[in-house]
């Protein structure tokens, strides 16, 4: 890995001057200005609020399309502009300029978030149609949406900060859109928790940048990255890499996501596909000539890539709930786009590829789950599923779509850009290529188990839920559910989307990919791509493709025989092999956060509170004691009365004269 790891200088920063460009904030203004107006508004807003909240967001689209094009029309080398629009922060030393950096990185981030985002927005209108809080719930949405911009196209890491808070804020306030349900608090609860932690460590490499070089403008930390020591440059890009595991929910901090899945099903489809984890993958890319320099750095991303794909397609395997197996499916895959952008220039293009054909096929599967549970009175169980794409035609072919693309059936998007991701694995190096080439390959395997065997349980087999009863979503729940199942297909608006989506799941790839359209436009921002053939590999890479096929079939094909062959038992059978309940405990990932952070953060908790209260306010409150204590006693002696005061005197005269006498009476 080392040999790829050399800096490649990137073109000079140039000042935006005139054009679509000089209104780049209009991008940030249009879903800011919705969730302003929908928050302020209050009930007012009710009838016409989610129509608001949609146009804000398509208007962005068109305006980031409008920035797109004009890109195209630039040099290469004019394609990264700052659009400074005023100094925030300016305090000693420390002078932060809030503005955007425009260029091909930002701007293809600006598309997936409000392209996808628009499409779910548009799907949210009819999903959210019998709520009673739809109109906050796209408030929310449009904040969503303006943060994750703000984050994209600051130009600096502080105003990427910014914005990263606030999908922090964001996301806290979705997943527990369901105030009255206590497992959408808790959700809630713990994703604000987790990405503190994360959040930590980006606001330390922050500070550890401005202590080095006194600046934390992209344009003058990324042209001056080898003045920082190399020590200071490792710190760095691991506090970098614990600020990307946080948001994008790779390891050691991923148990927040799948319990996400408590918020709105369009929430899920935001976070996982236009948003939220693709943040962190932005991050490592947006700082590449800092990582270009810090190969321990590097390393440390591949190896955290790898772990979280493996994990995350294992869990998938064994879960019953639609949506957790689909958010299980997402750290899989942004681990396999983490494992890209830690190789360097032979994987940045590889990962950016995948995150946005992840964006469609992403998308449309947690839509088409969502169109699902419309249908089934929000059940989530696939084992109360089944034969259902007779009664959901328009989301069974779209959402088979978007599972052929994310198992990489050839010539659909998965297959090019995970193919990609494999082949530049190989490349590390002649040990971590075999390692990291092999865990690819396996989780692309078992990416092909668990998708099949969630297809097969949801719209194959018999029909279960006939002879079901609907339950609570949640014990909280004051409504009662329906009587029986009656499944359907969902309104014009939720299909819609659905299908656009299907179509970029089954083409966006060989468009991204062929002529290497998508490298050859990210490299004014990640520099040039080494191809994985022009790199020594471990394996020729040229028969990945054959092999990663041959791989998923094999996948596929054995969830057909343990599933598709046999009656898929309503009940979850409880005597299962070892590895099944490890997976059903998450590989033991929340045991483990809970023994070693959370109690022993409990107690240092409570450990401070006691030195607090008998420490710090016990010397407080006992000095006030002490001295209220001796002047309650000192005022006894305030009588009043004269002959009191004058035996005193007399006293206190005796006293000196003898002291006096004591002391004259001594020689010297």
């Amino acid at each position: 890995m080392s040999s790829l790891t050399t800096a490649v200088p990137l073109p000079p920063v140039v000042p935006v001057e005139g054009g679509a460009a000089s209104a780049a904030w209009v991008l940030v203004a249009l879903p800011a200005l919705g969730a302003l107006v929908l928050f302020i508004g209050g009930k007012r807003t009710d009838k016409w609020g989610h129509l608001l909240g949609v146009a804000t967001v398509v208007l962005s689209f068109l305006f980031a399309v409008v920035l797109f094009v004009g890109s195209l029309a630039l040099p290469a080398e004019e394609r990264v502009r700052d659009l400074p629009i005023y100094d925030w922060i300016a305090v000693g030393a420390l002078n932060v300029e809030f503005g955007l950096r425009i260029d091909p990185l930002s701007l293809t981030f600006a598309l997936l978030i409000t392209g996808v985002g628009s499409l779910i927005h548009i799907y949210s209108v009819g999903y959210m149609d019998h709520d009673p809080n739809r109109r906050k719930f796209f408030a929310q949405l449009n904040l969503f949406v303006a943060a994750m911009l703000v984050l994209v196209l600051g130009n600096g890491f502080v105003t990427l900060y910014l914005g990263w808070e606030g999908v922090g804020l964001a996301s806290y306030l979705l997943i527990g859109f369901y105030t009255g349900r206590r497992s959408a608090g808790s959700a809630a609860k713990k994703a604000f928790l987790m990405n503190r932690v994360g959040d930590v460590g980006l606001a330390l490499a922050i500070f550890i940048l401005f202590l080095e070089l006194g600046t934390t403008q992209y344009a003058d930390v990324f042209a001056r990255a080898g003045e920082i020591s190399p020590g200071a440059l490792i710190a760095i890009t691991l506090l970098l890499l614990l600020g990307a595991c946080g948001k994008s929910g790779q390891f050691p901090l991923q148990a927040w996501l799948p319990d996400a899945m408590e918020g709105p099903t369009p929430v899920s489809a935001l976070i996982h596909a236009a948003t939220m984890v693709t943040a962190g993958v932005y991050l490592i890319a947006r700082s590449n000539p800092l990582y270009d320099l810090a190969p321990v750095g590097q390393l440390v991303v591949t190896i955290v890539g790898a772990i979280t794909l493996v994990i995350g397609a294992i869990i998938g395997c064994a879960y019953d709930d639609i949506k957790k197996v689909l958010a299980y499916s997402t750290v899989s895959q942004i681990g396999y786009m983490m494992l890209a952008v830690g190789l360097g220039p032979v994987g940045y293009a590889a990962a950016l590829a995948h995150l946005l054909t992840h964006g469609f096929f992403k998308a449309g599967l947690f839509l088409g789950a969502g169109s699902v549970m419309h249908g089934m009175a929000d059940e989530t169980d696939m084992r109360r599923y089944g034969g259902l794409r007779r009664h959901m035609p328009v989301t069974f072919w779209t959402f088979t779509l978007g599972y052929l693309a994310l198992i990489g059936f050839p010539f659909l998007s998965g297959f090019y850009t995970k193919d990609l991701i494999i082949e530049a694995a190989l490349t590390a190096g002649p040990v971590a290529g075999w390692i990291l080439g092999v865990a690819a390959l396996l989780a692309a395997g078992l990416t092909a188990f668990y998708m099949t065997r969630l297809m097969l349980m949801t719209f194959f087999g018999e029909e279960r839920w006939r002879d079901l009863h609907p339950r609570r979503v949640d014990a909280s729940d004051l409504e009662d559910p329906p009587e029986h199942y009656h499944p359907h297909e969902s309104v014009a608006s939720m299909t819609a989307p659905m299908v656009l989506l299907a179509i970029g799941s089954a083409g966006a790839g060989a468009f991204l990919v062929g002529g290497e359209r998508l490298a050859h436009y990210l490299e004014a921002s990640i520099g040039p791509t080494i191809e994985p053939y022009d790199v020594p590999a471990v394996f020729y890479v040229g028969l990945i493709p054959y092999l990663a096929t041959a791989l998923m079939l094999v996948g596929a094909g054995v969830a057909y025989l343990v599933v598709g062959r046999h009656p898929v038992p309503v009940e979850r059978p409880e005597r299962v092999s070892l590895p099944v309940r490890a997976a059903r405990a998450d590989l033991y990932a929340n045991a483990v956060n809970e023994k070693l952070i959370a109690r022993p953060g409990i107690w240092l908790s409570r450990a401070l509170v006691y030195v607090d209260n008998r420490g710090v306010d016990g010397a407080v409150n006992g000095t006030a004691a002490l001295l209220g204590g001796t002047s309650g006693r000192l005022r006894r002696s305030q009588t009043g009365f004269v002959r009191t005061y004058a035996l005193t005197i007399l006293g206190g005269s005796v006293v000196l004269v003898a002291a006096l006498l004591t002391v004259g009476g001594f020689p010297g």
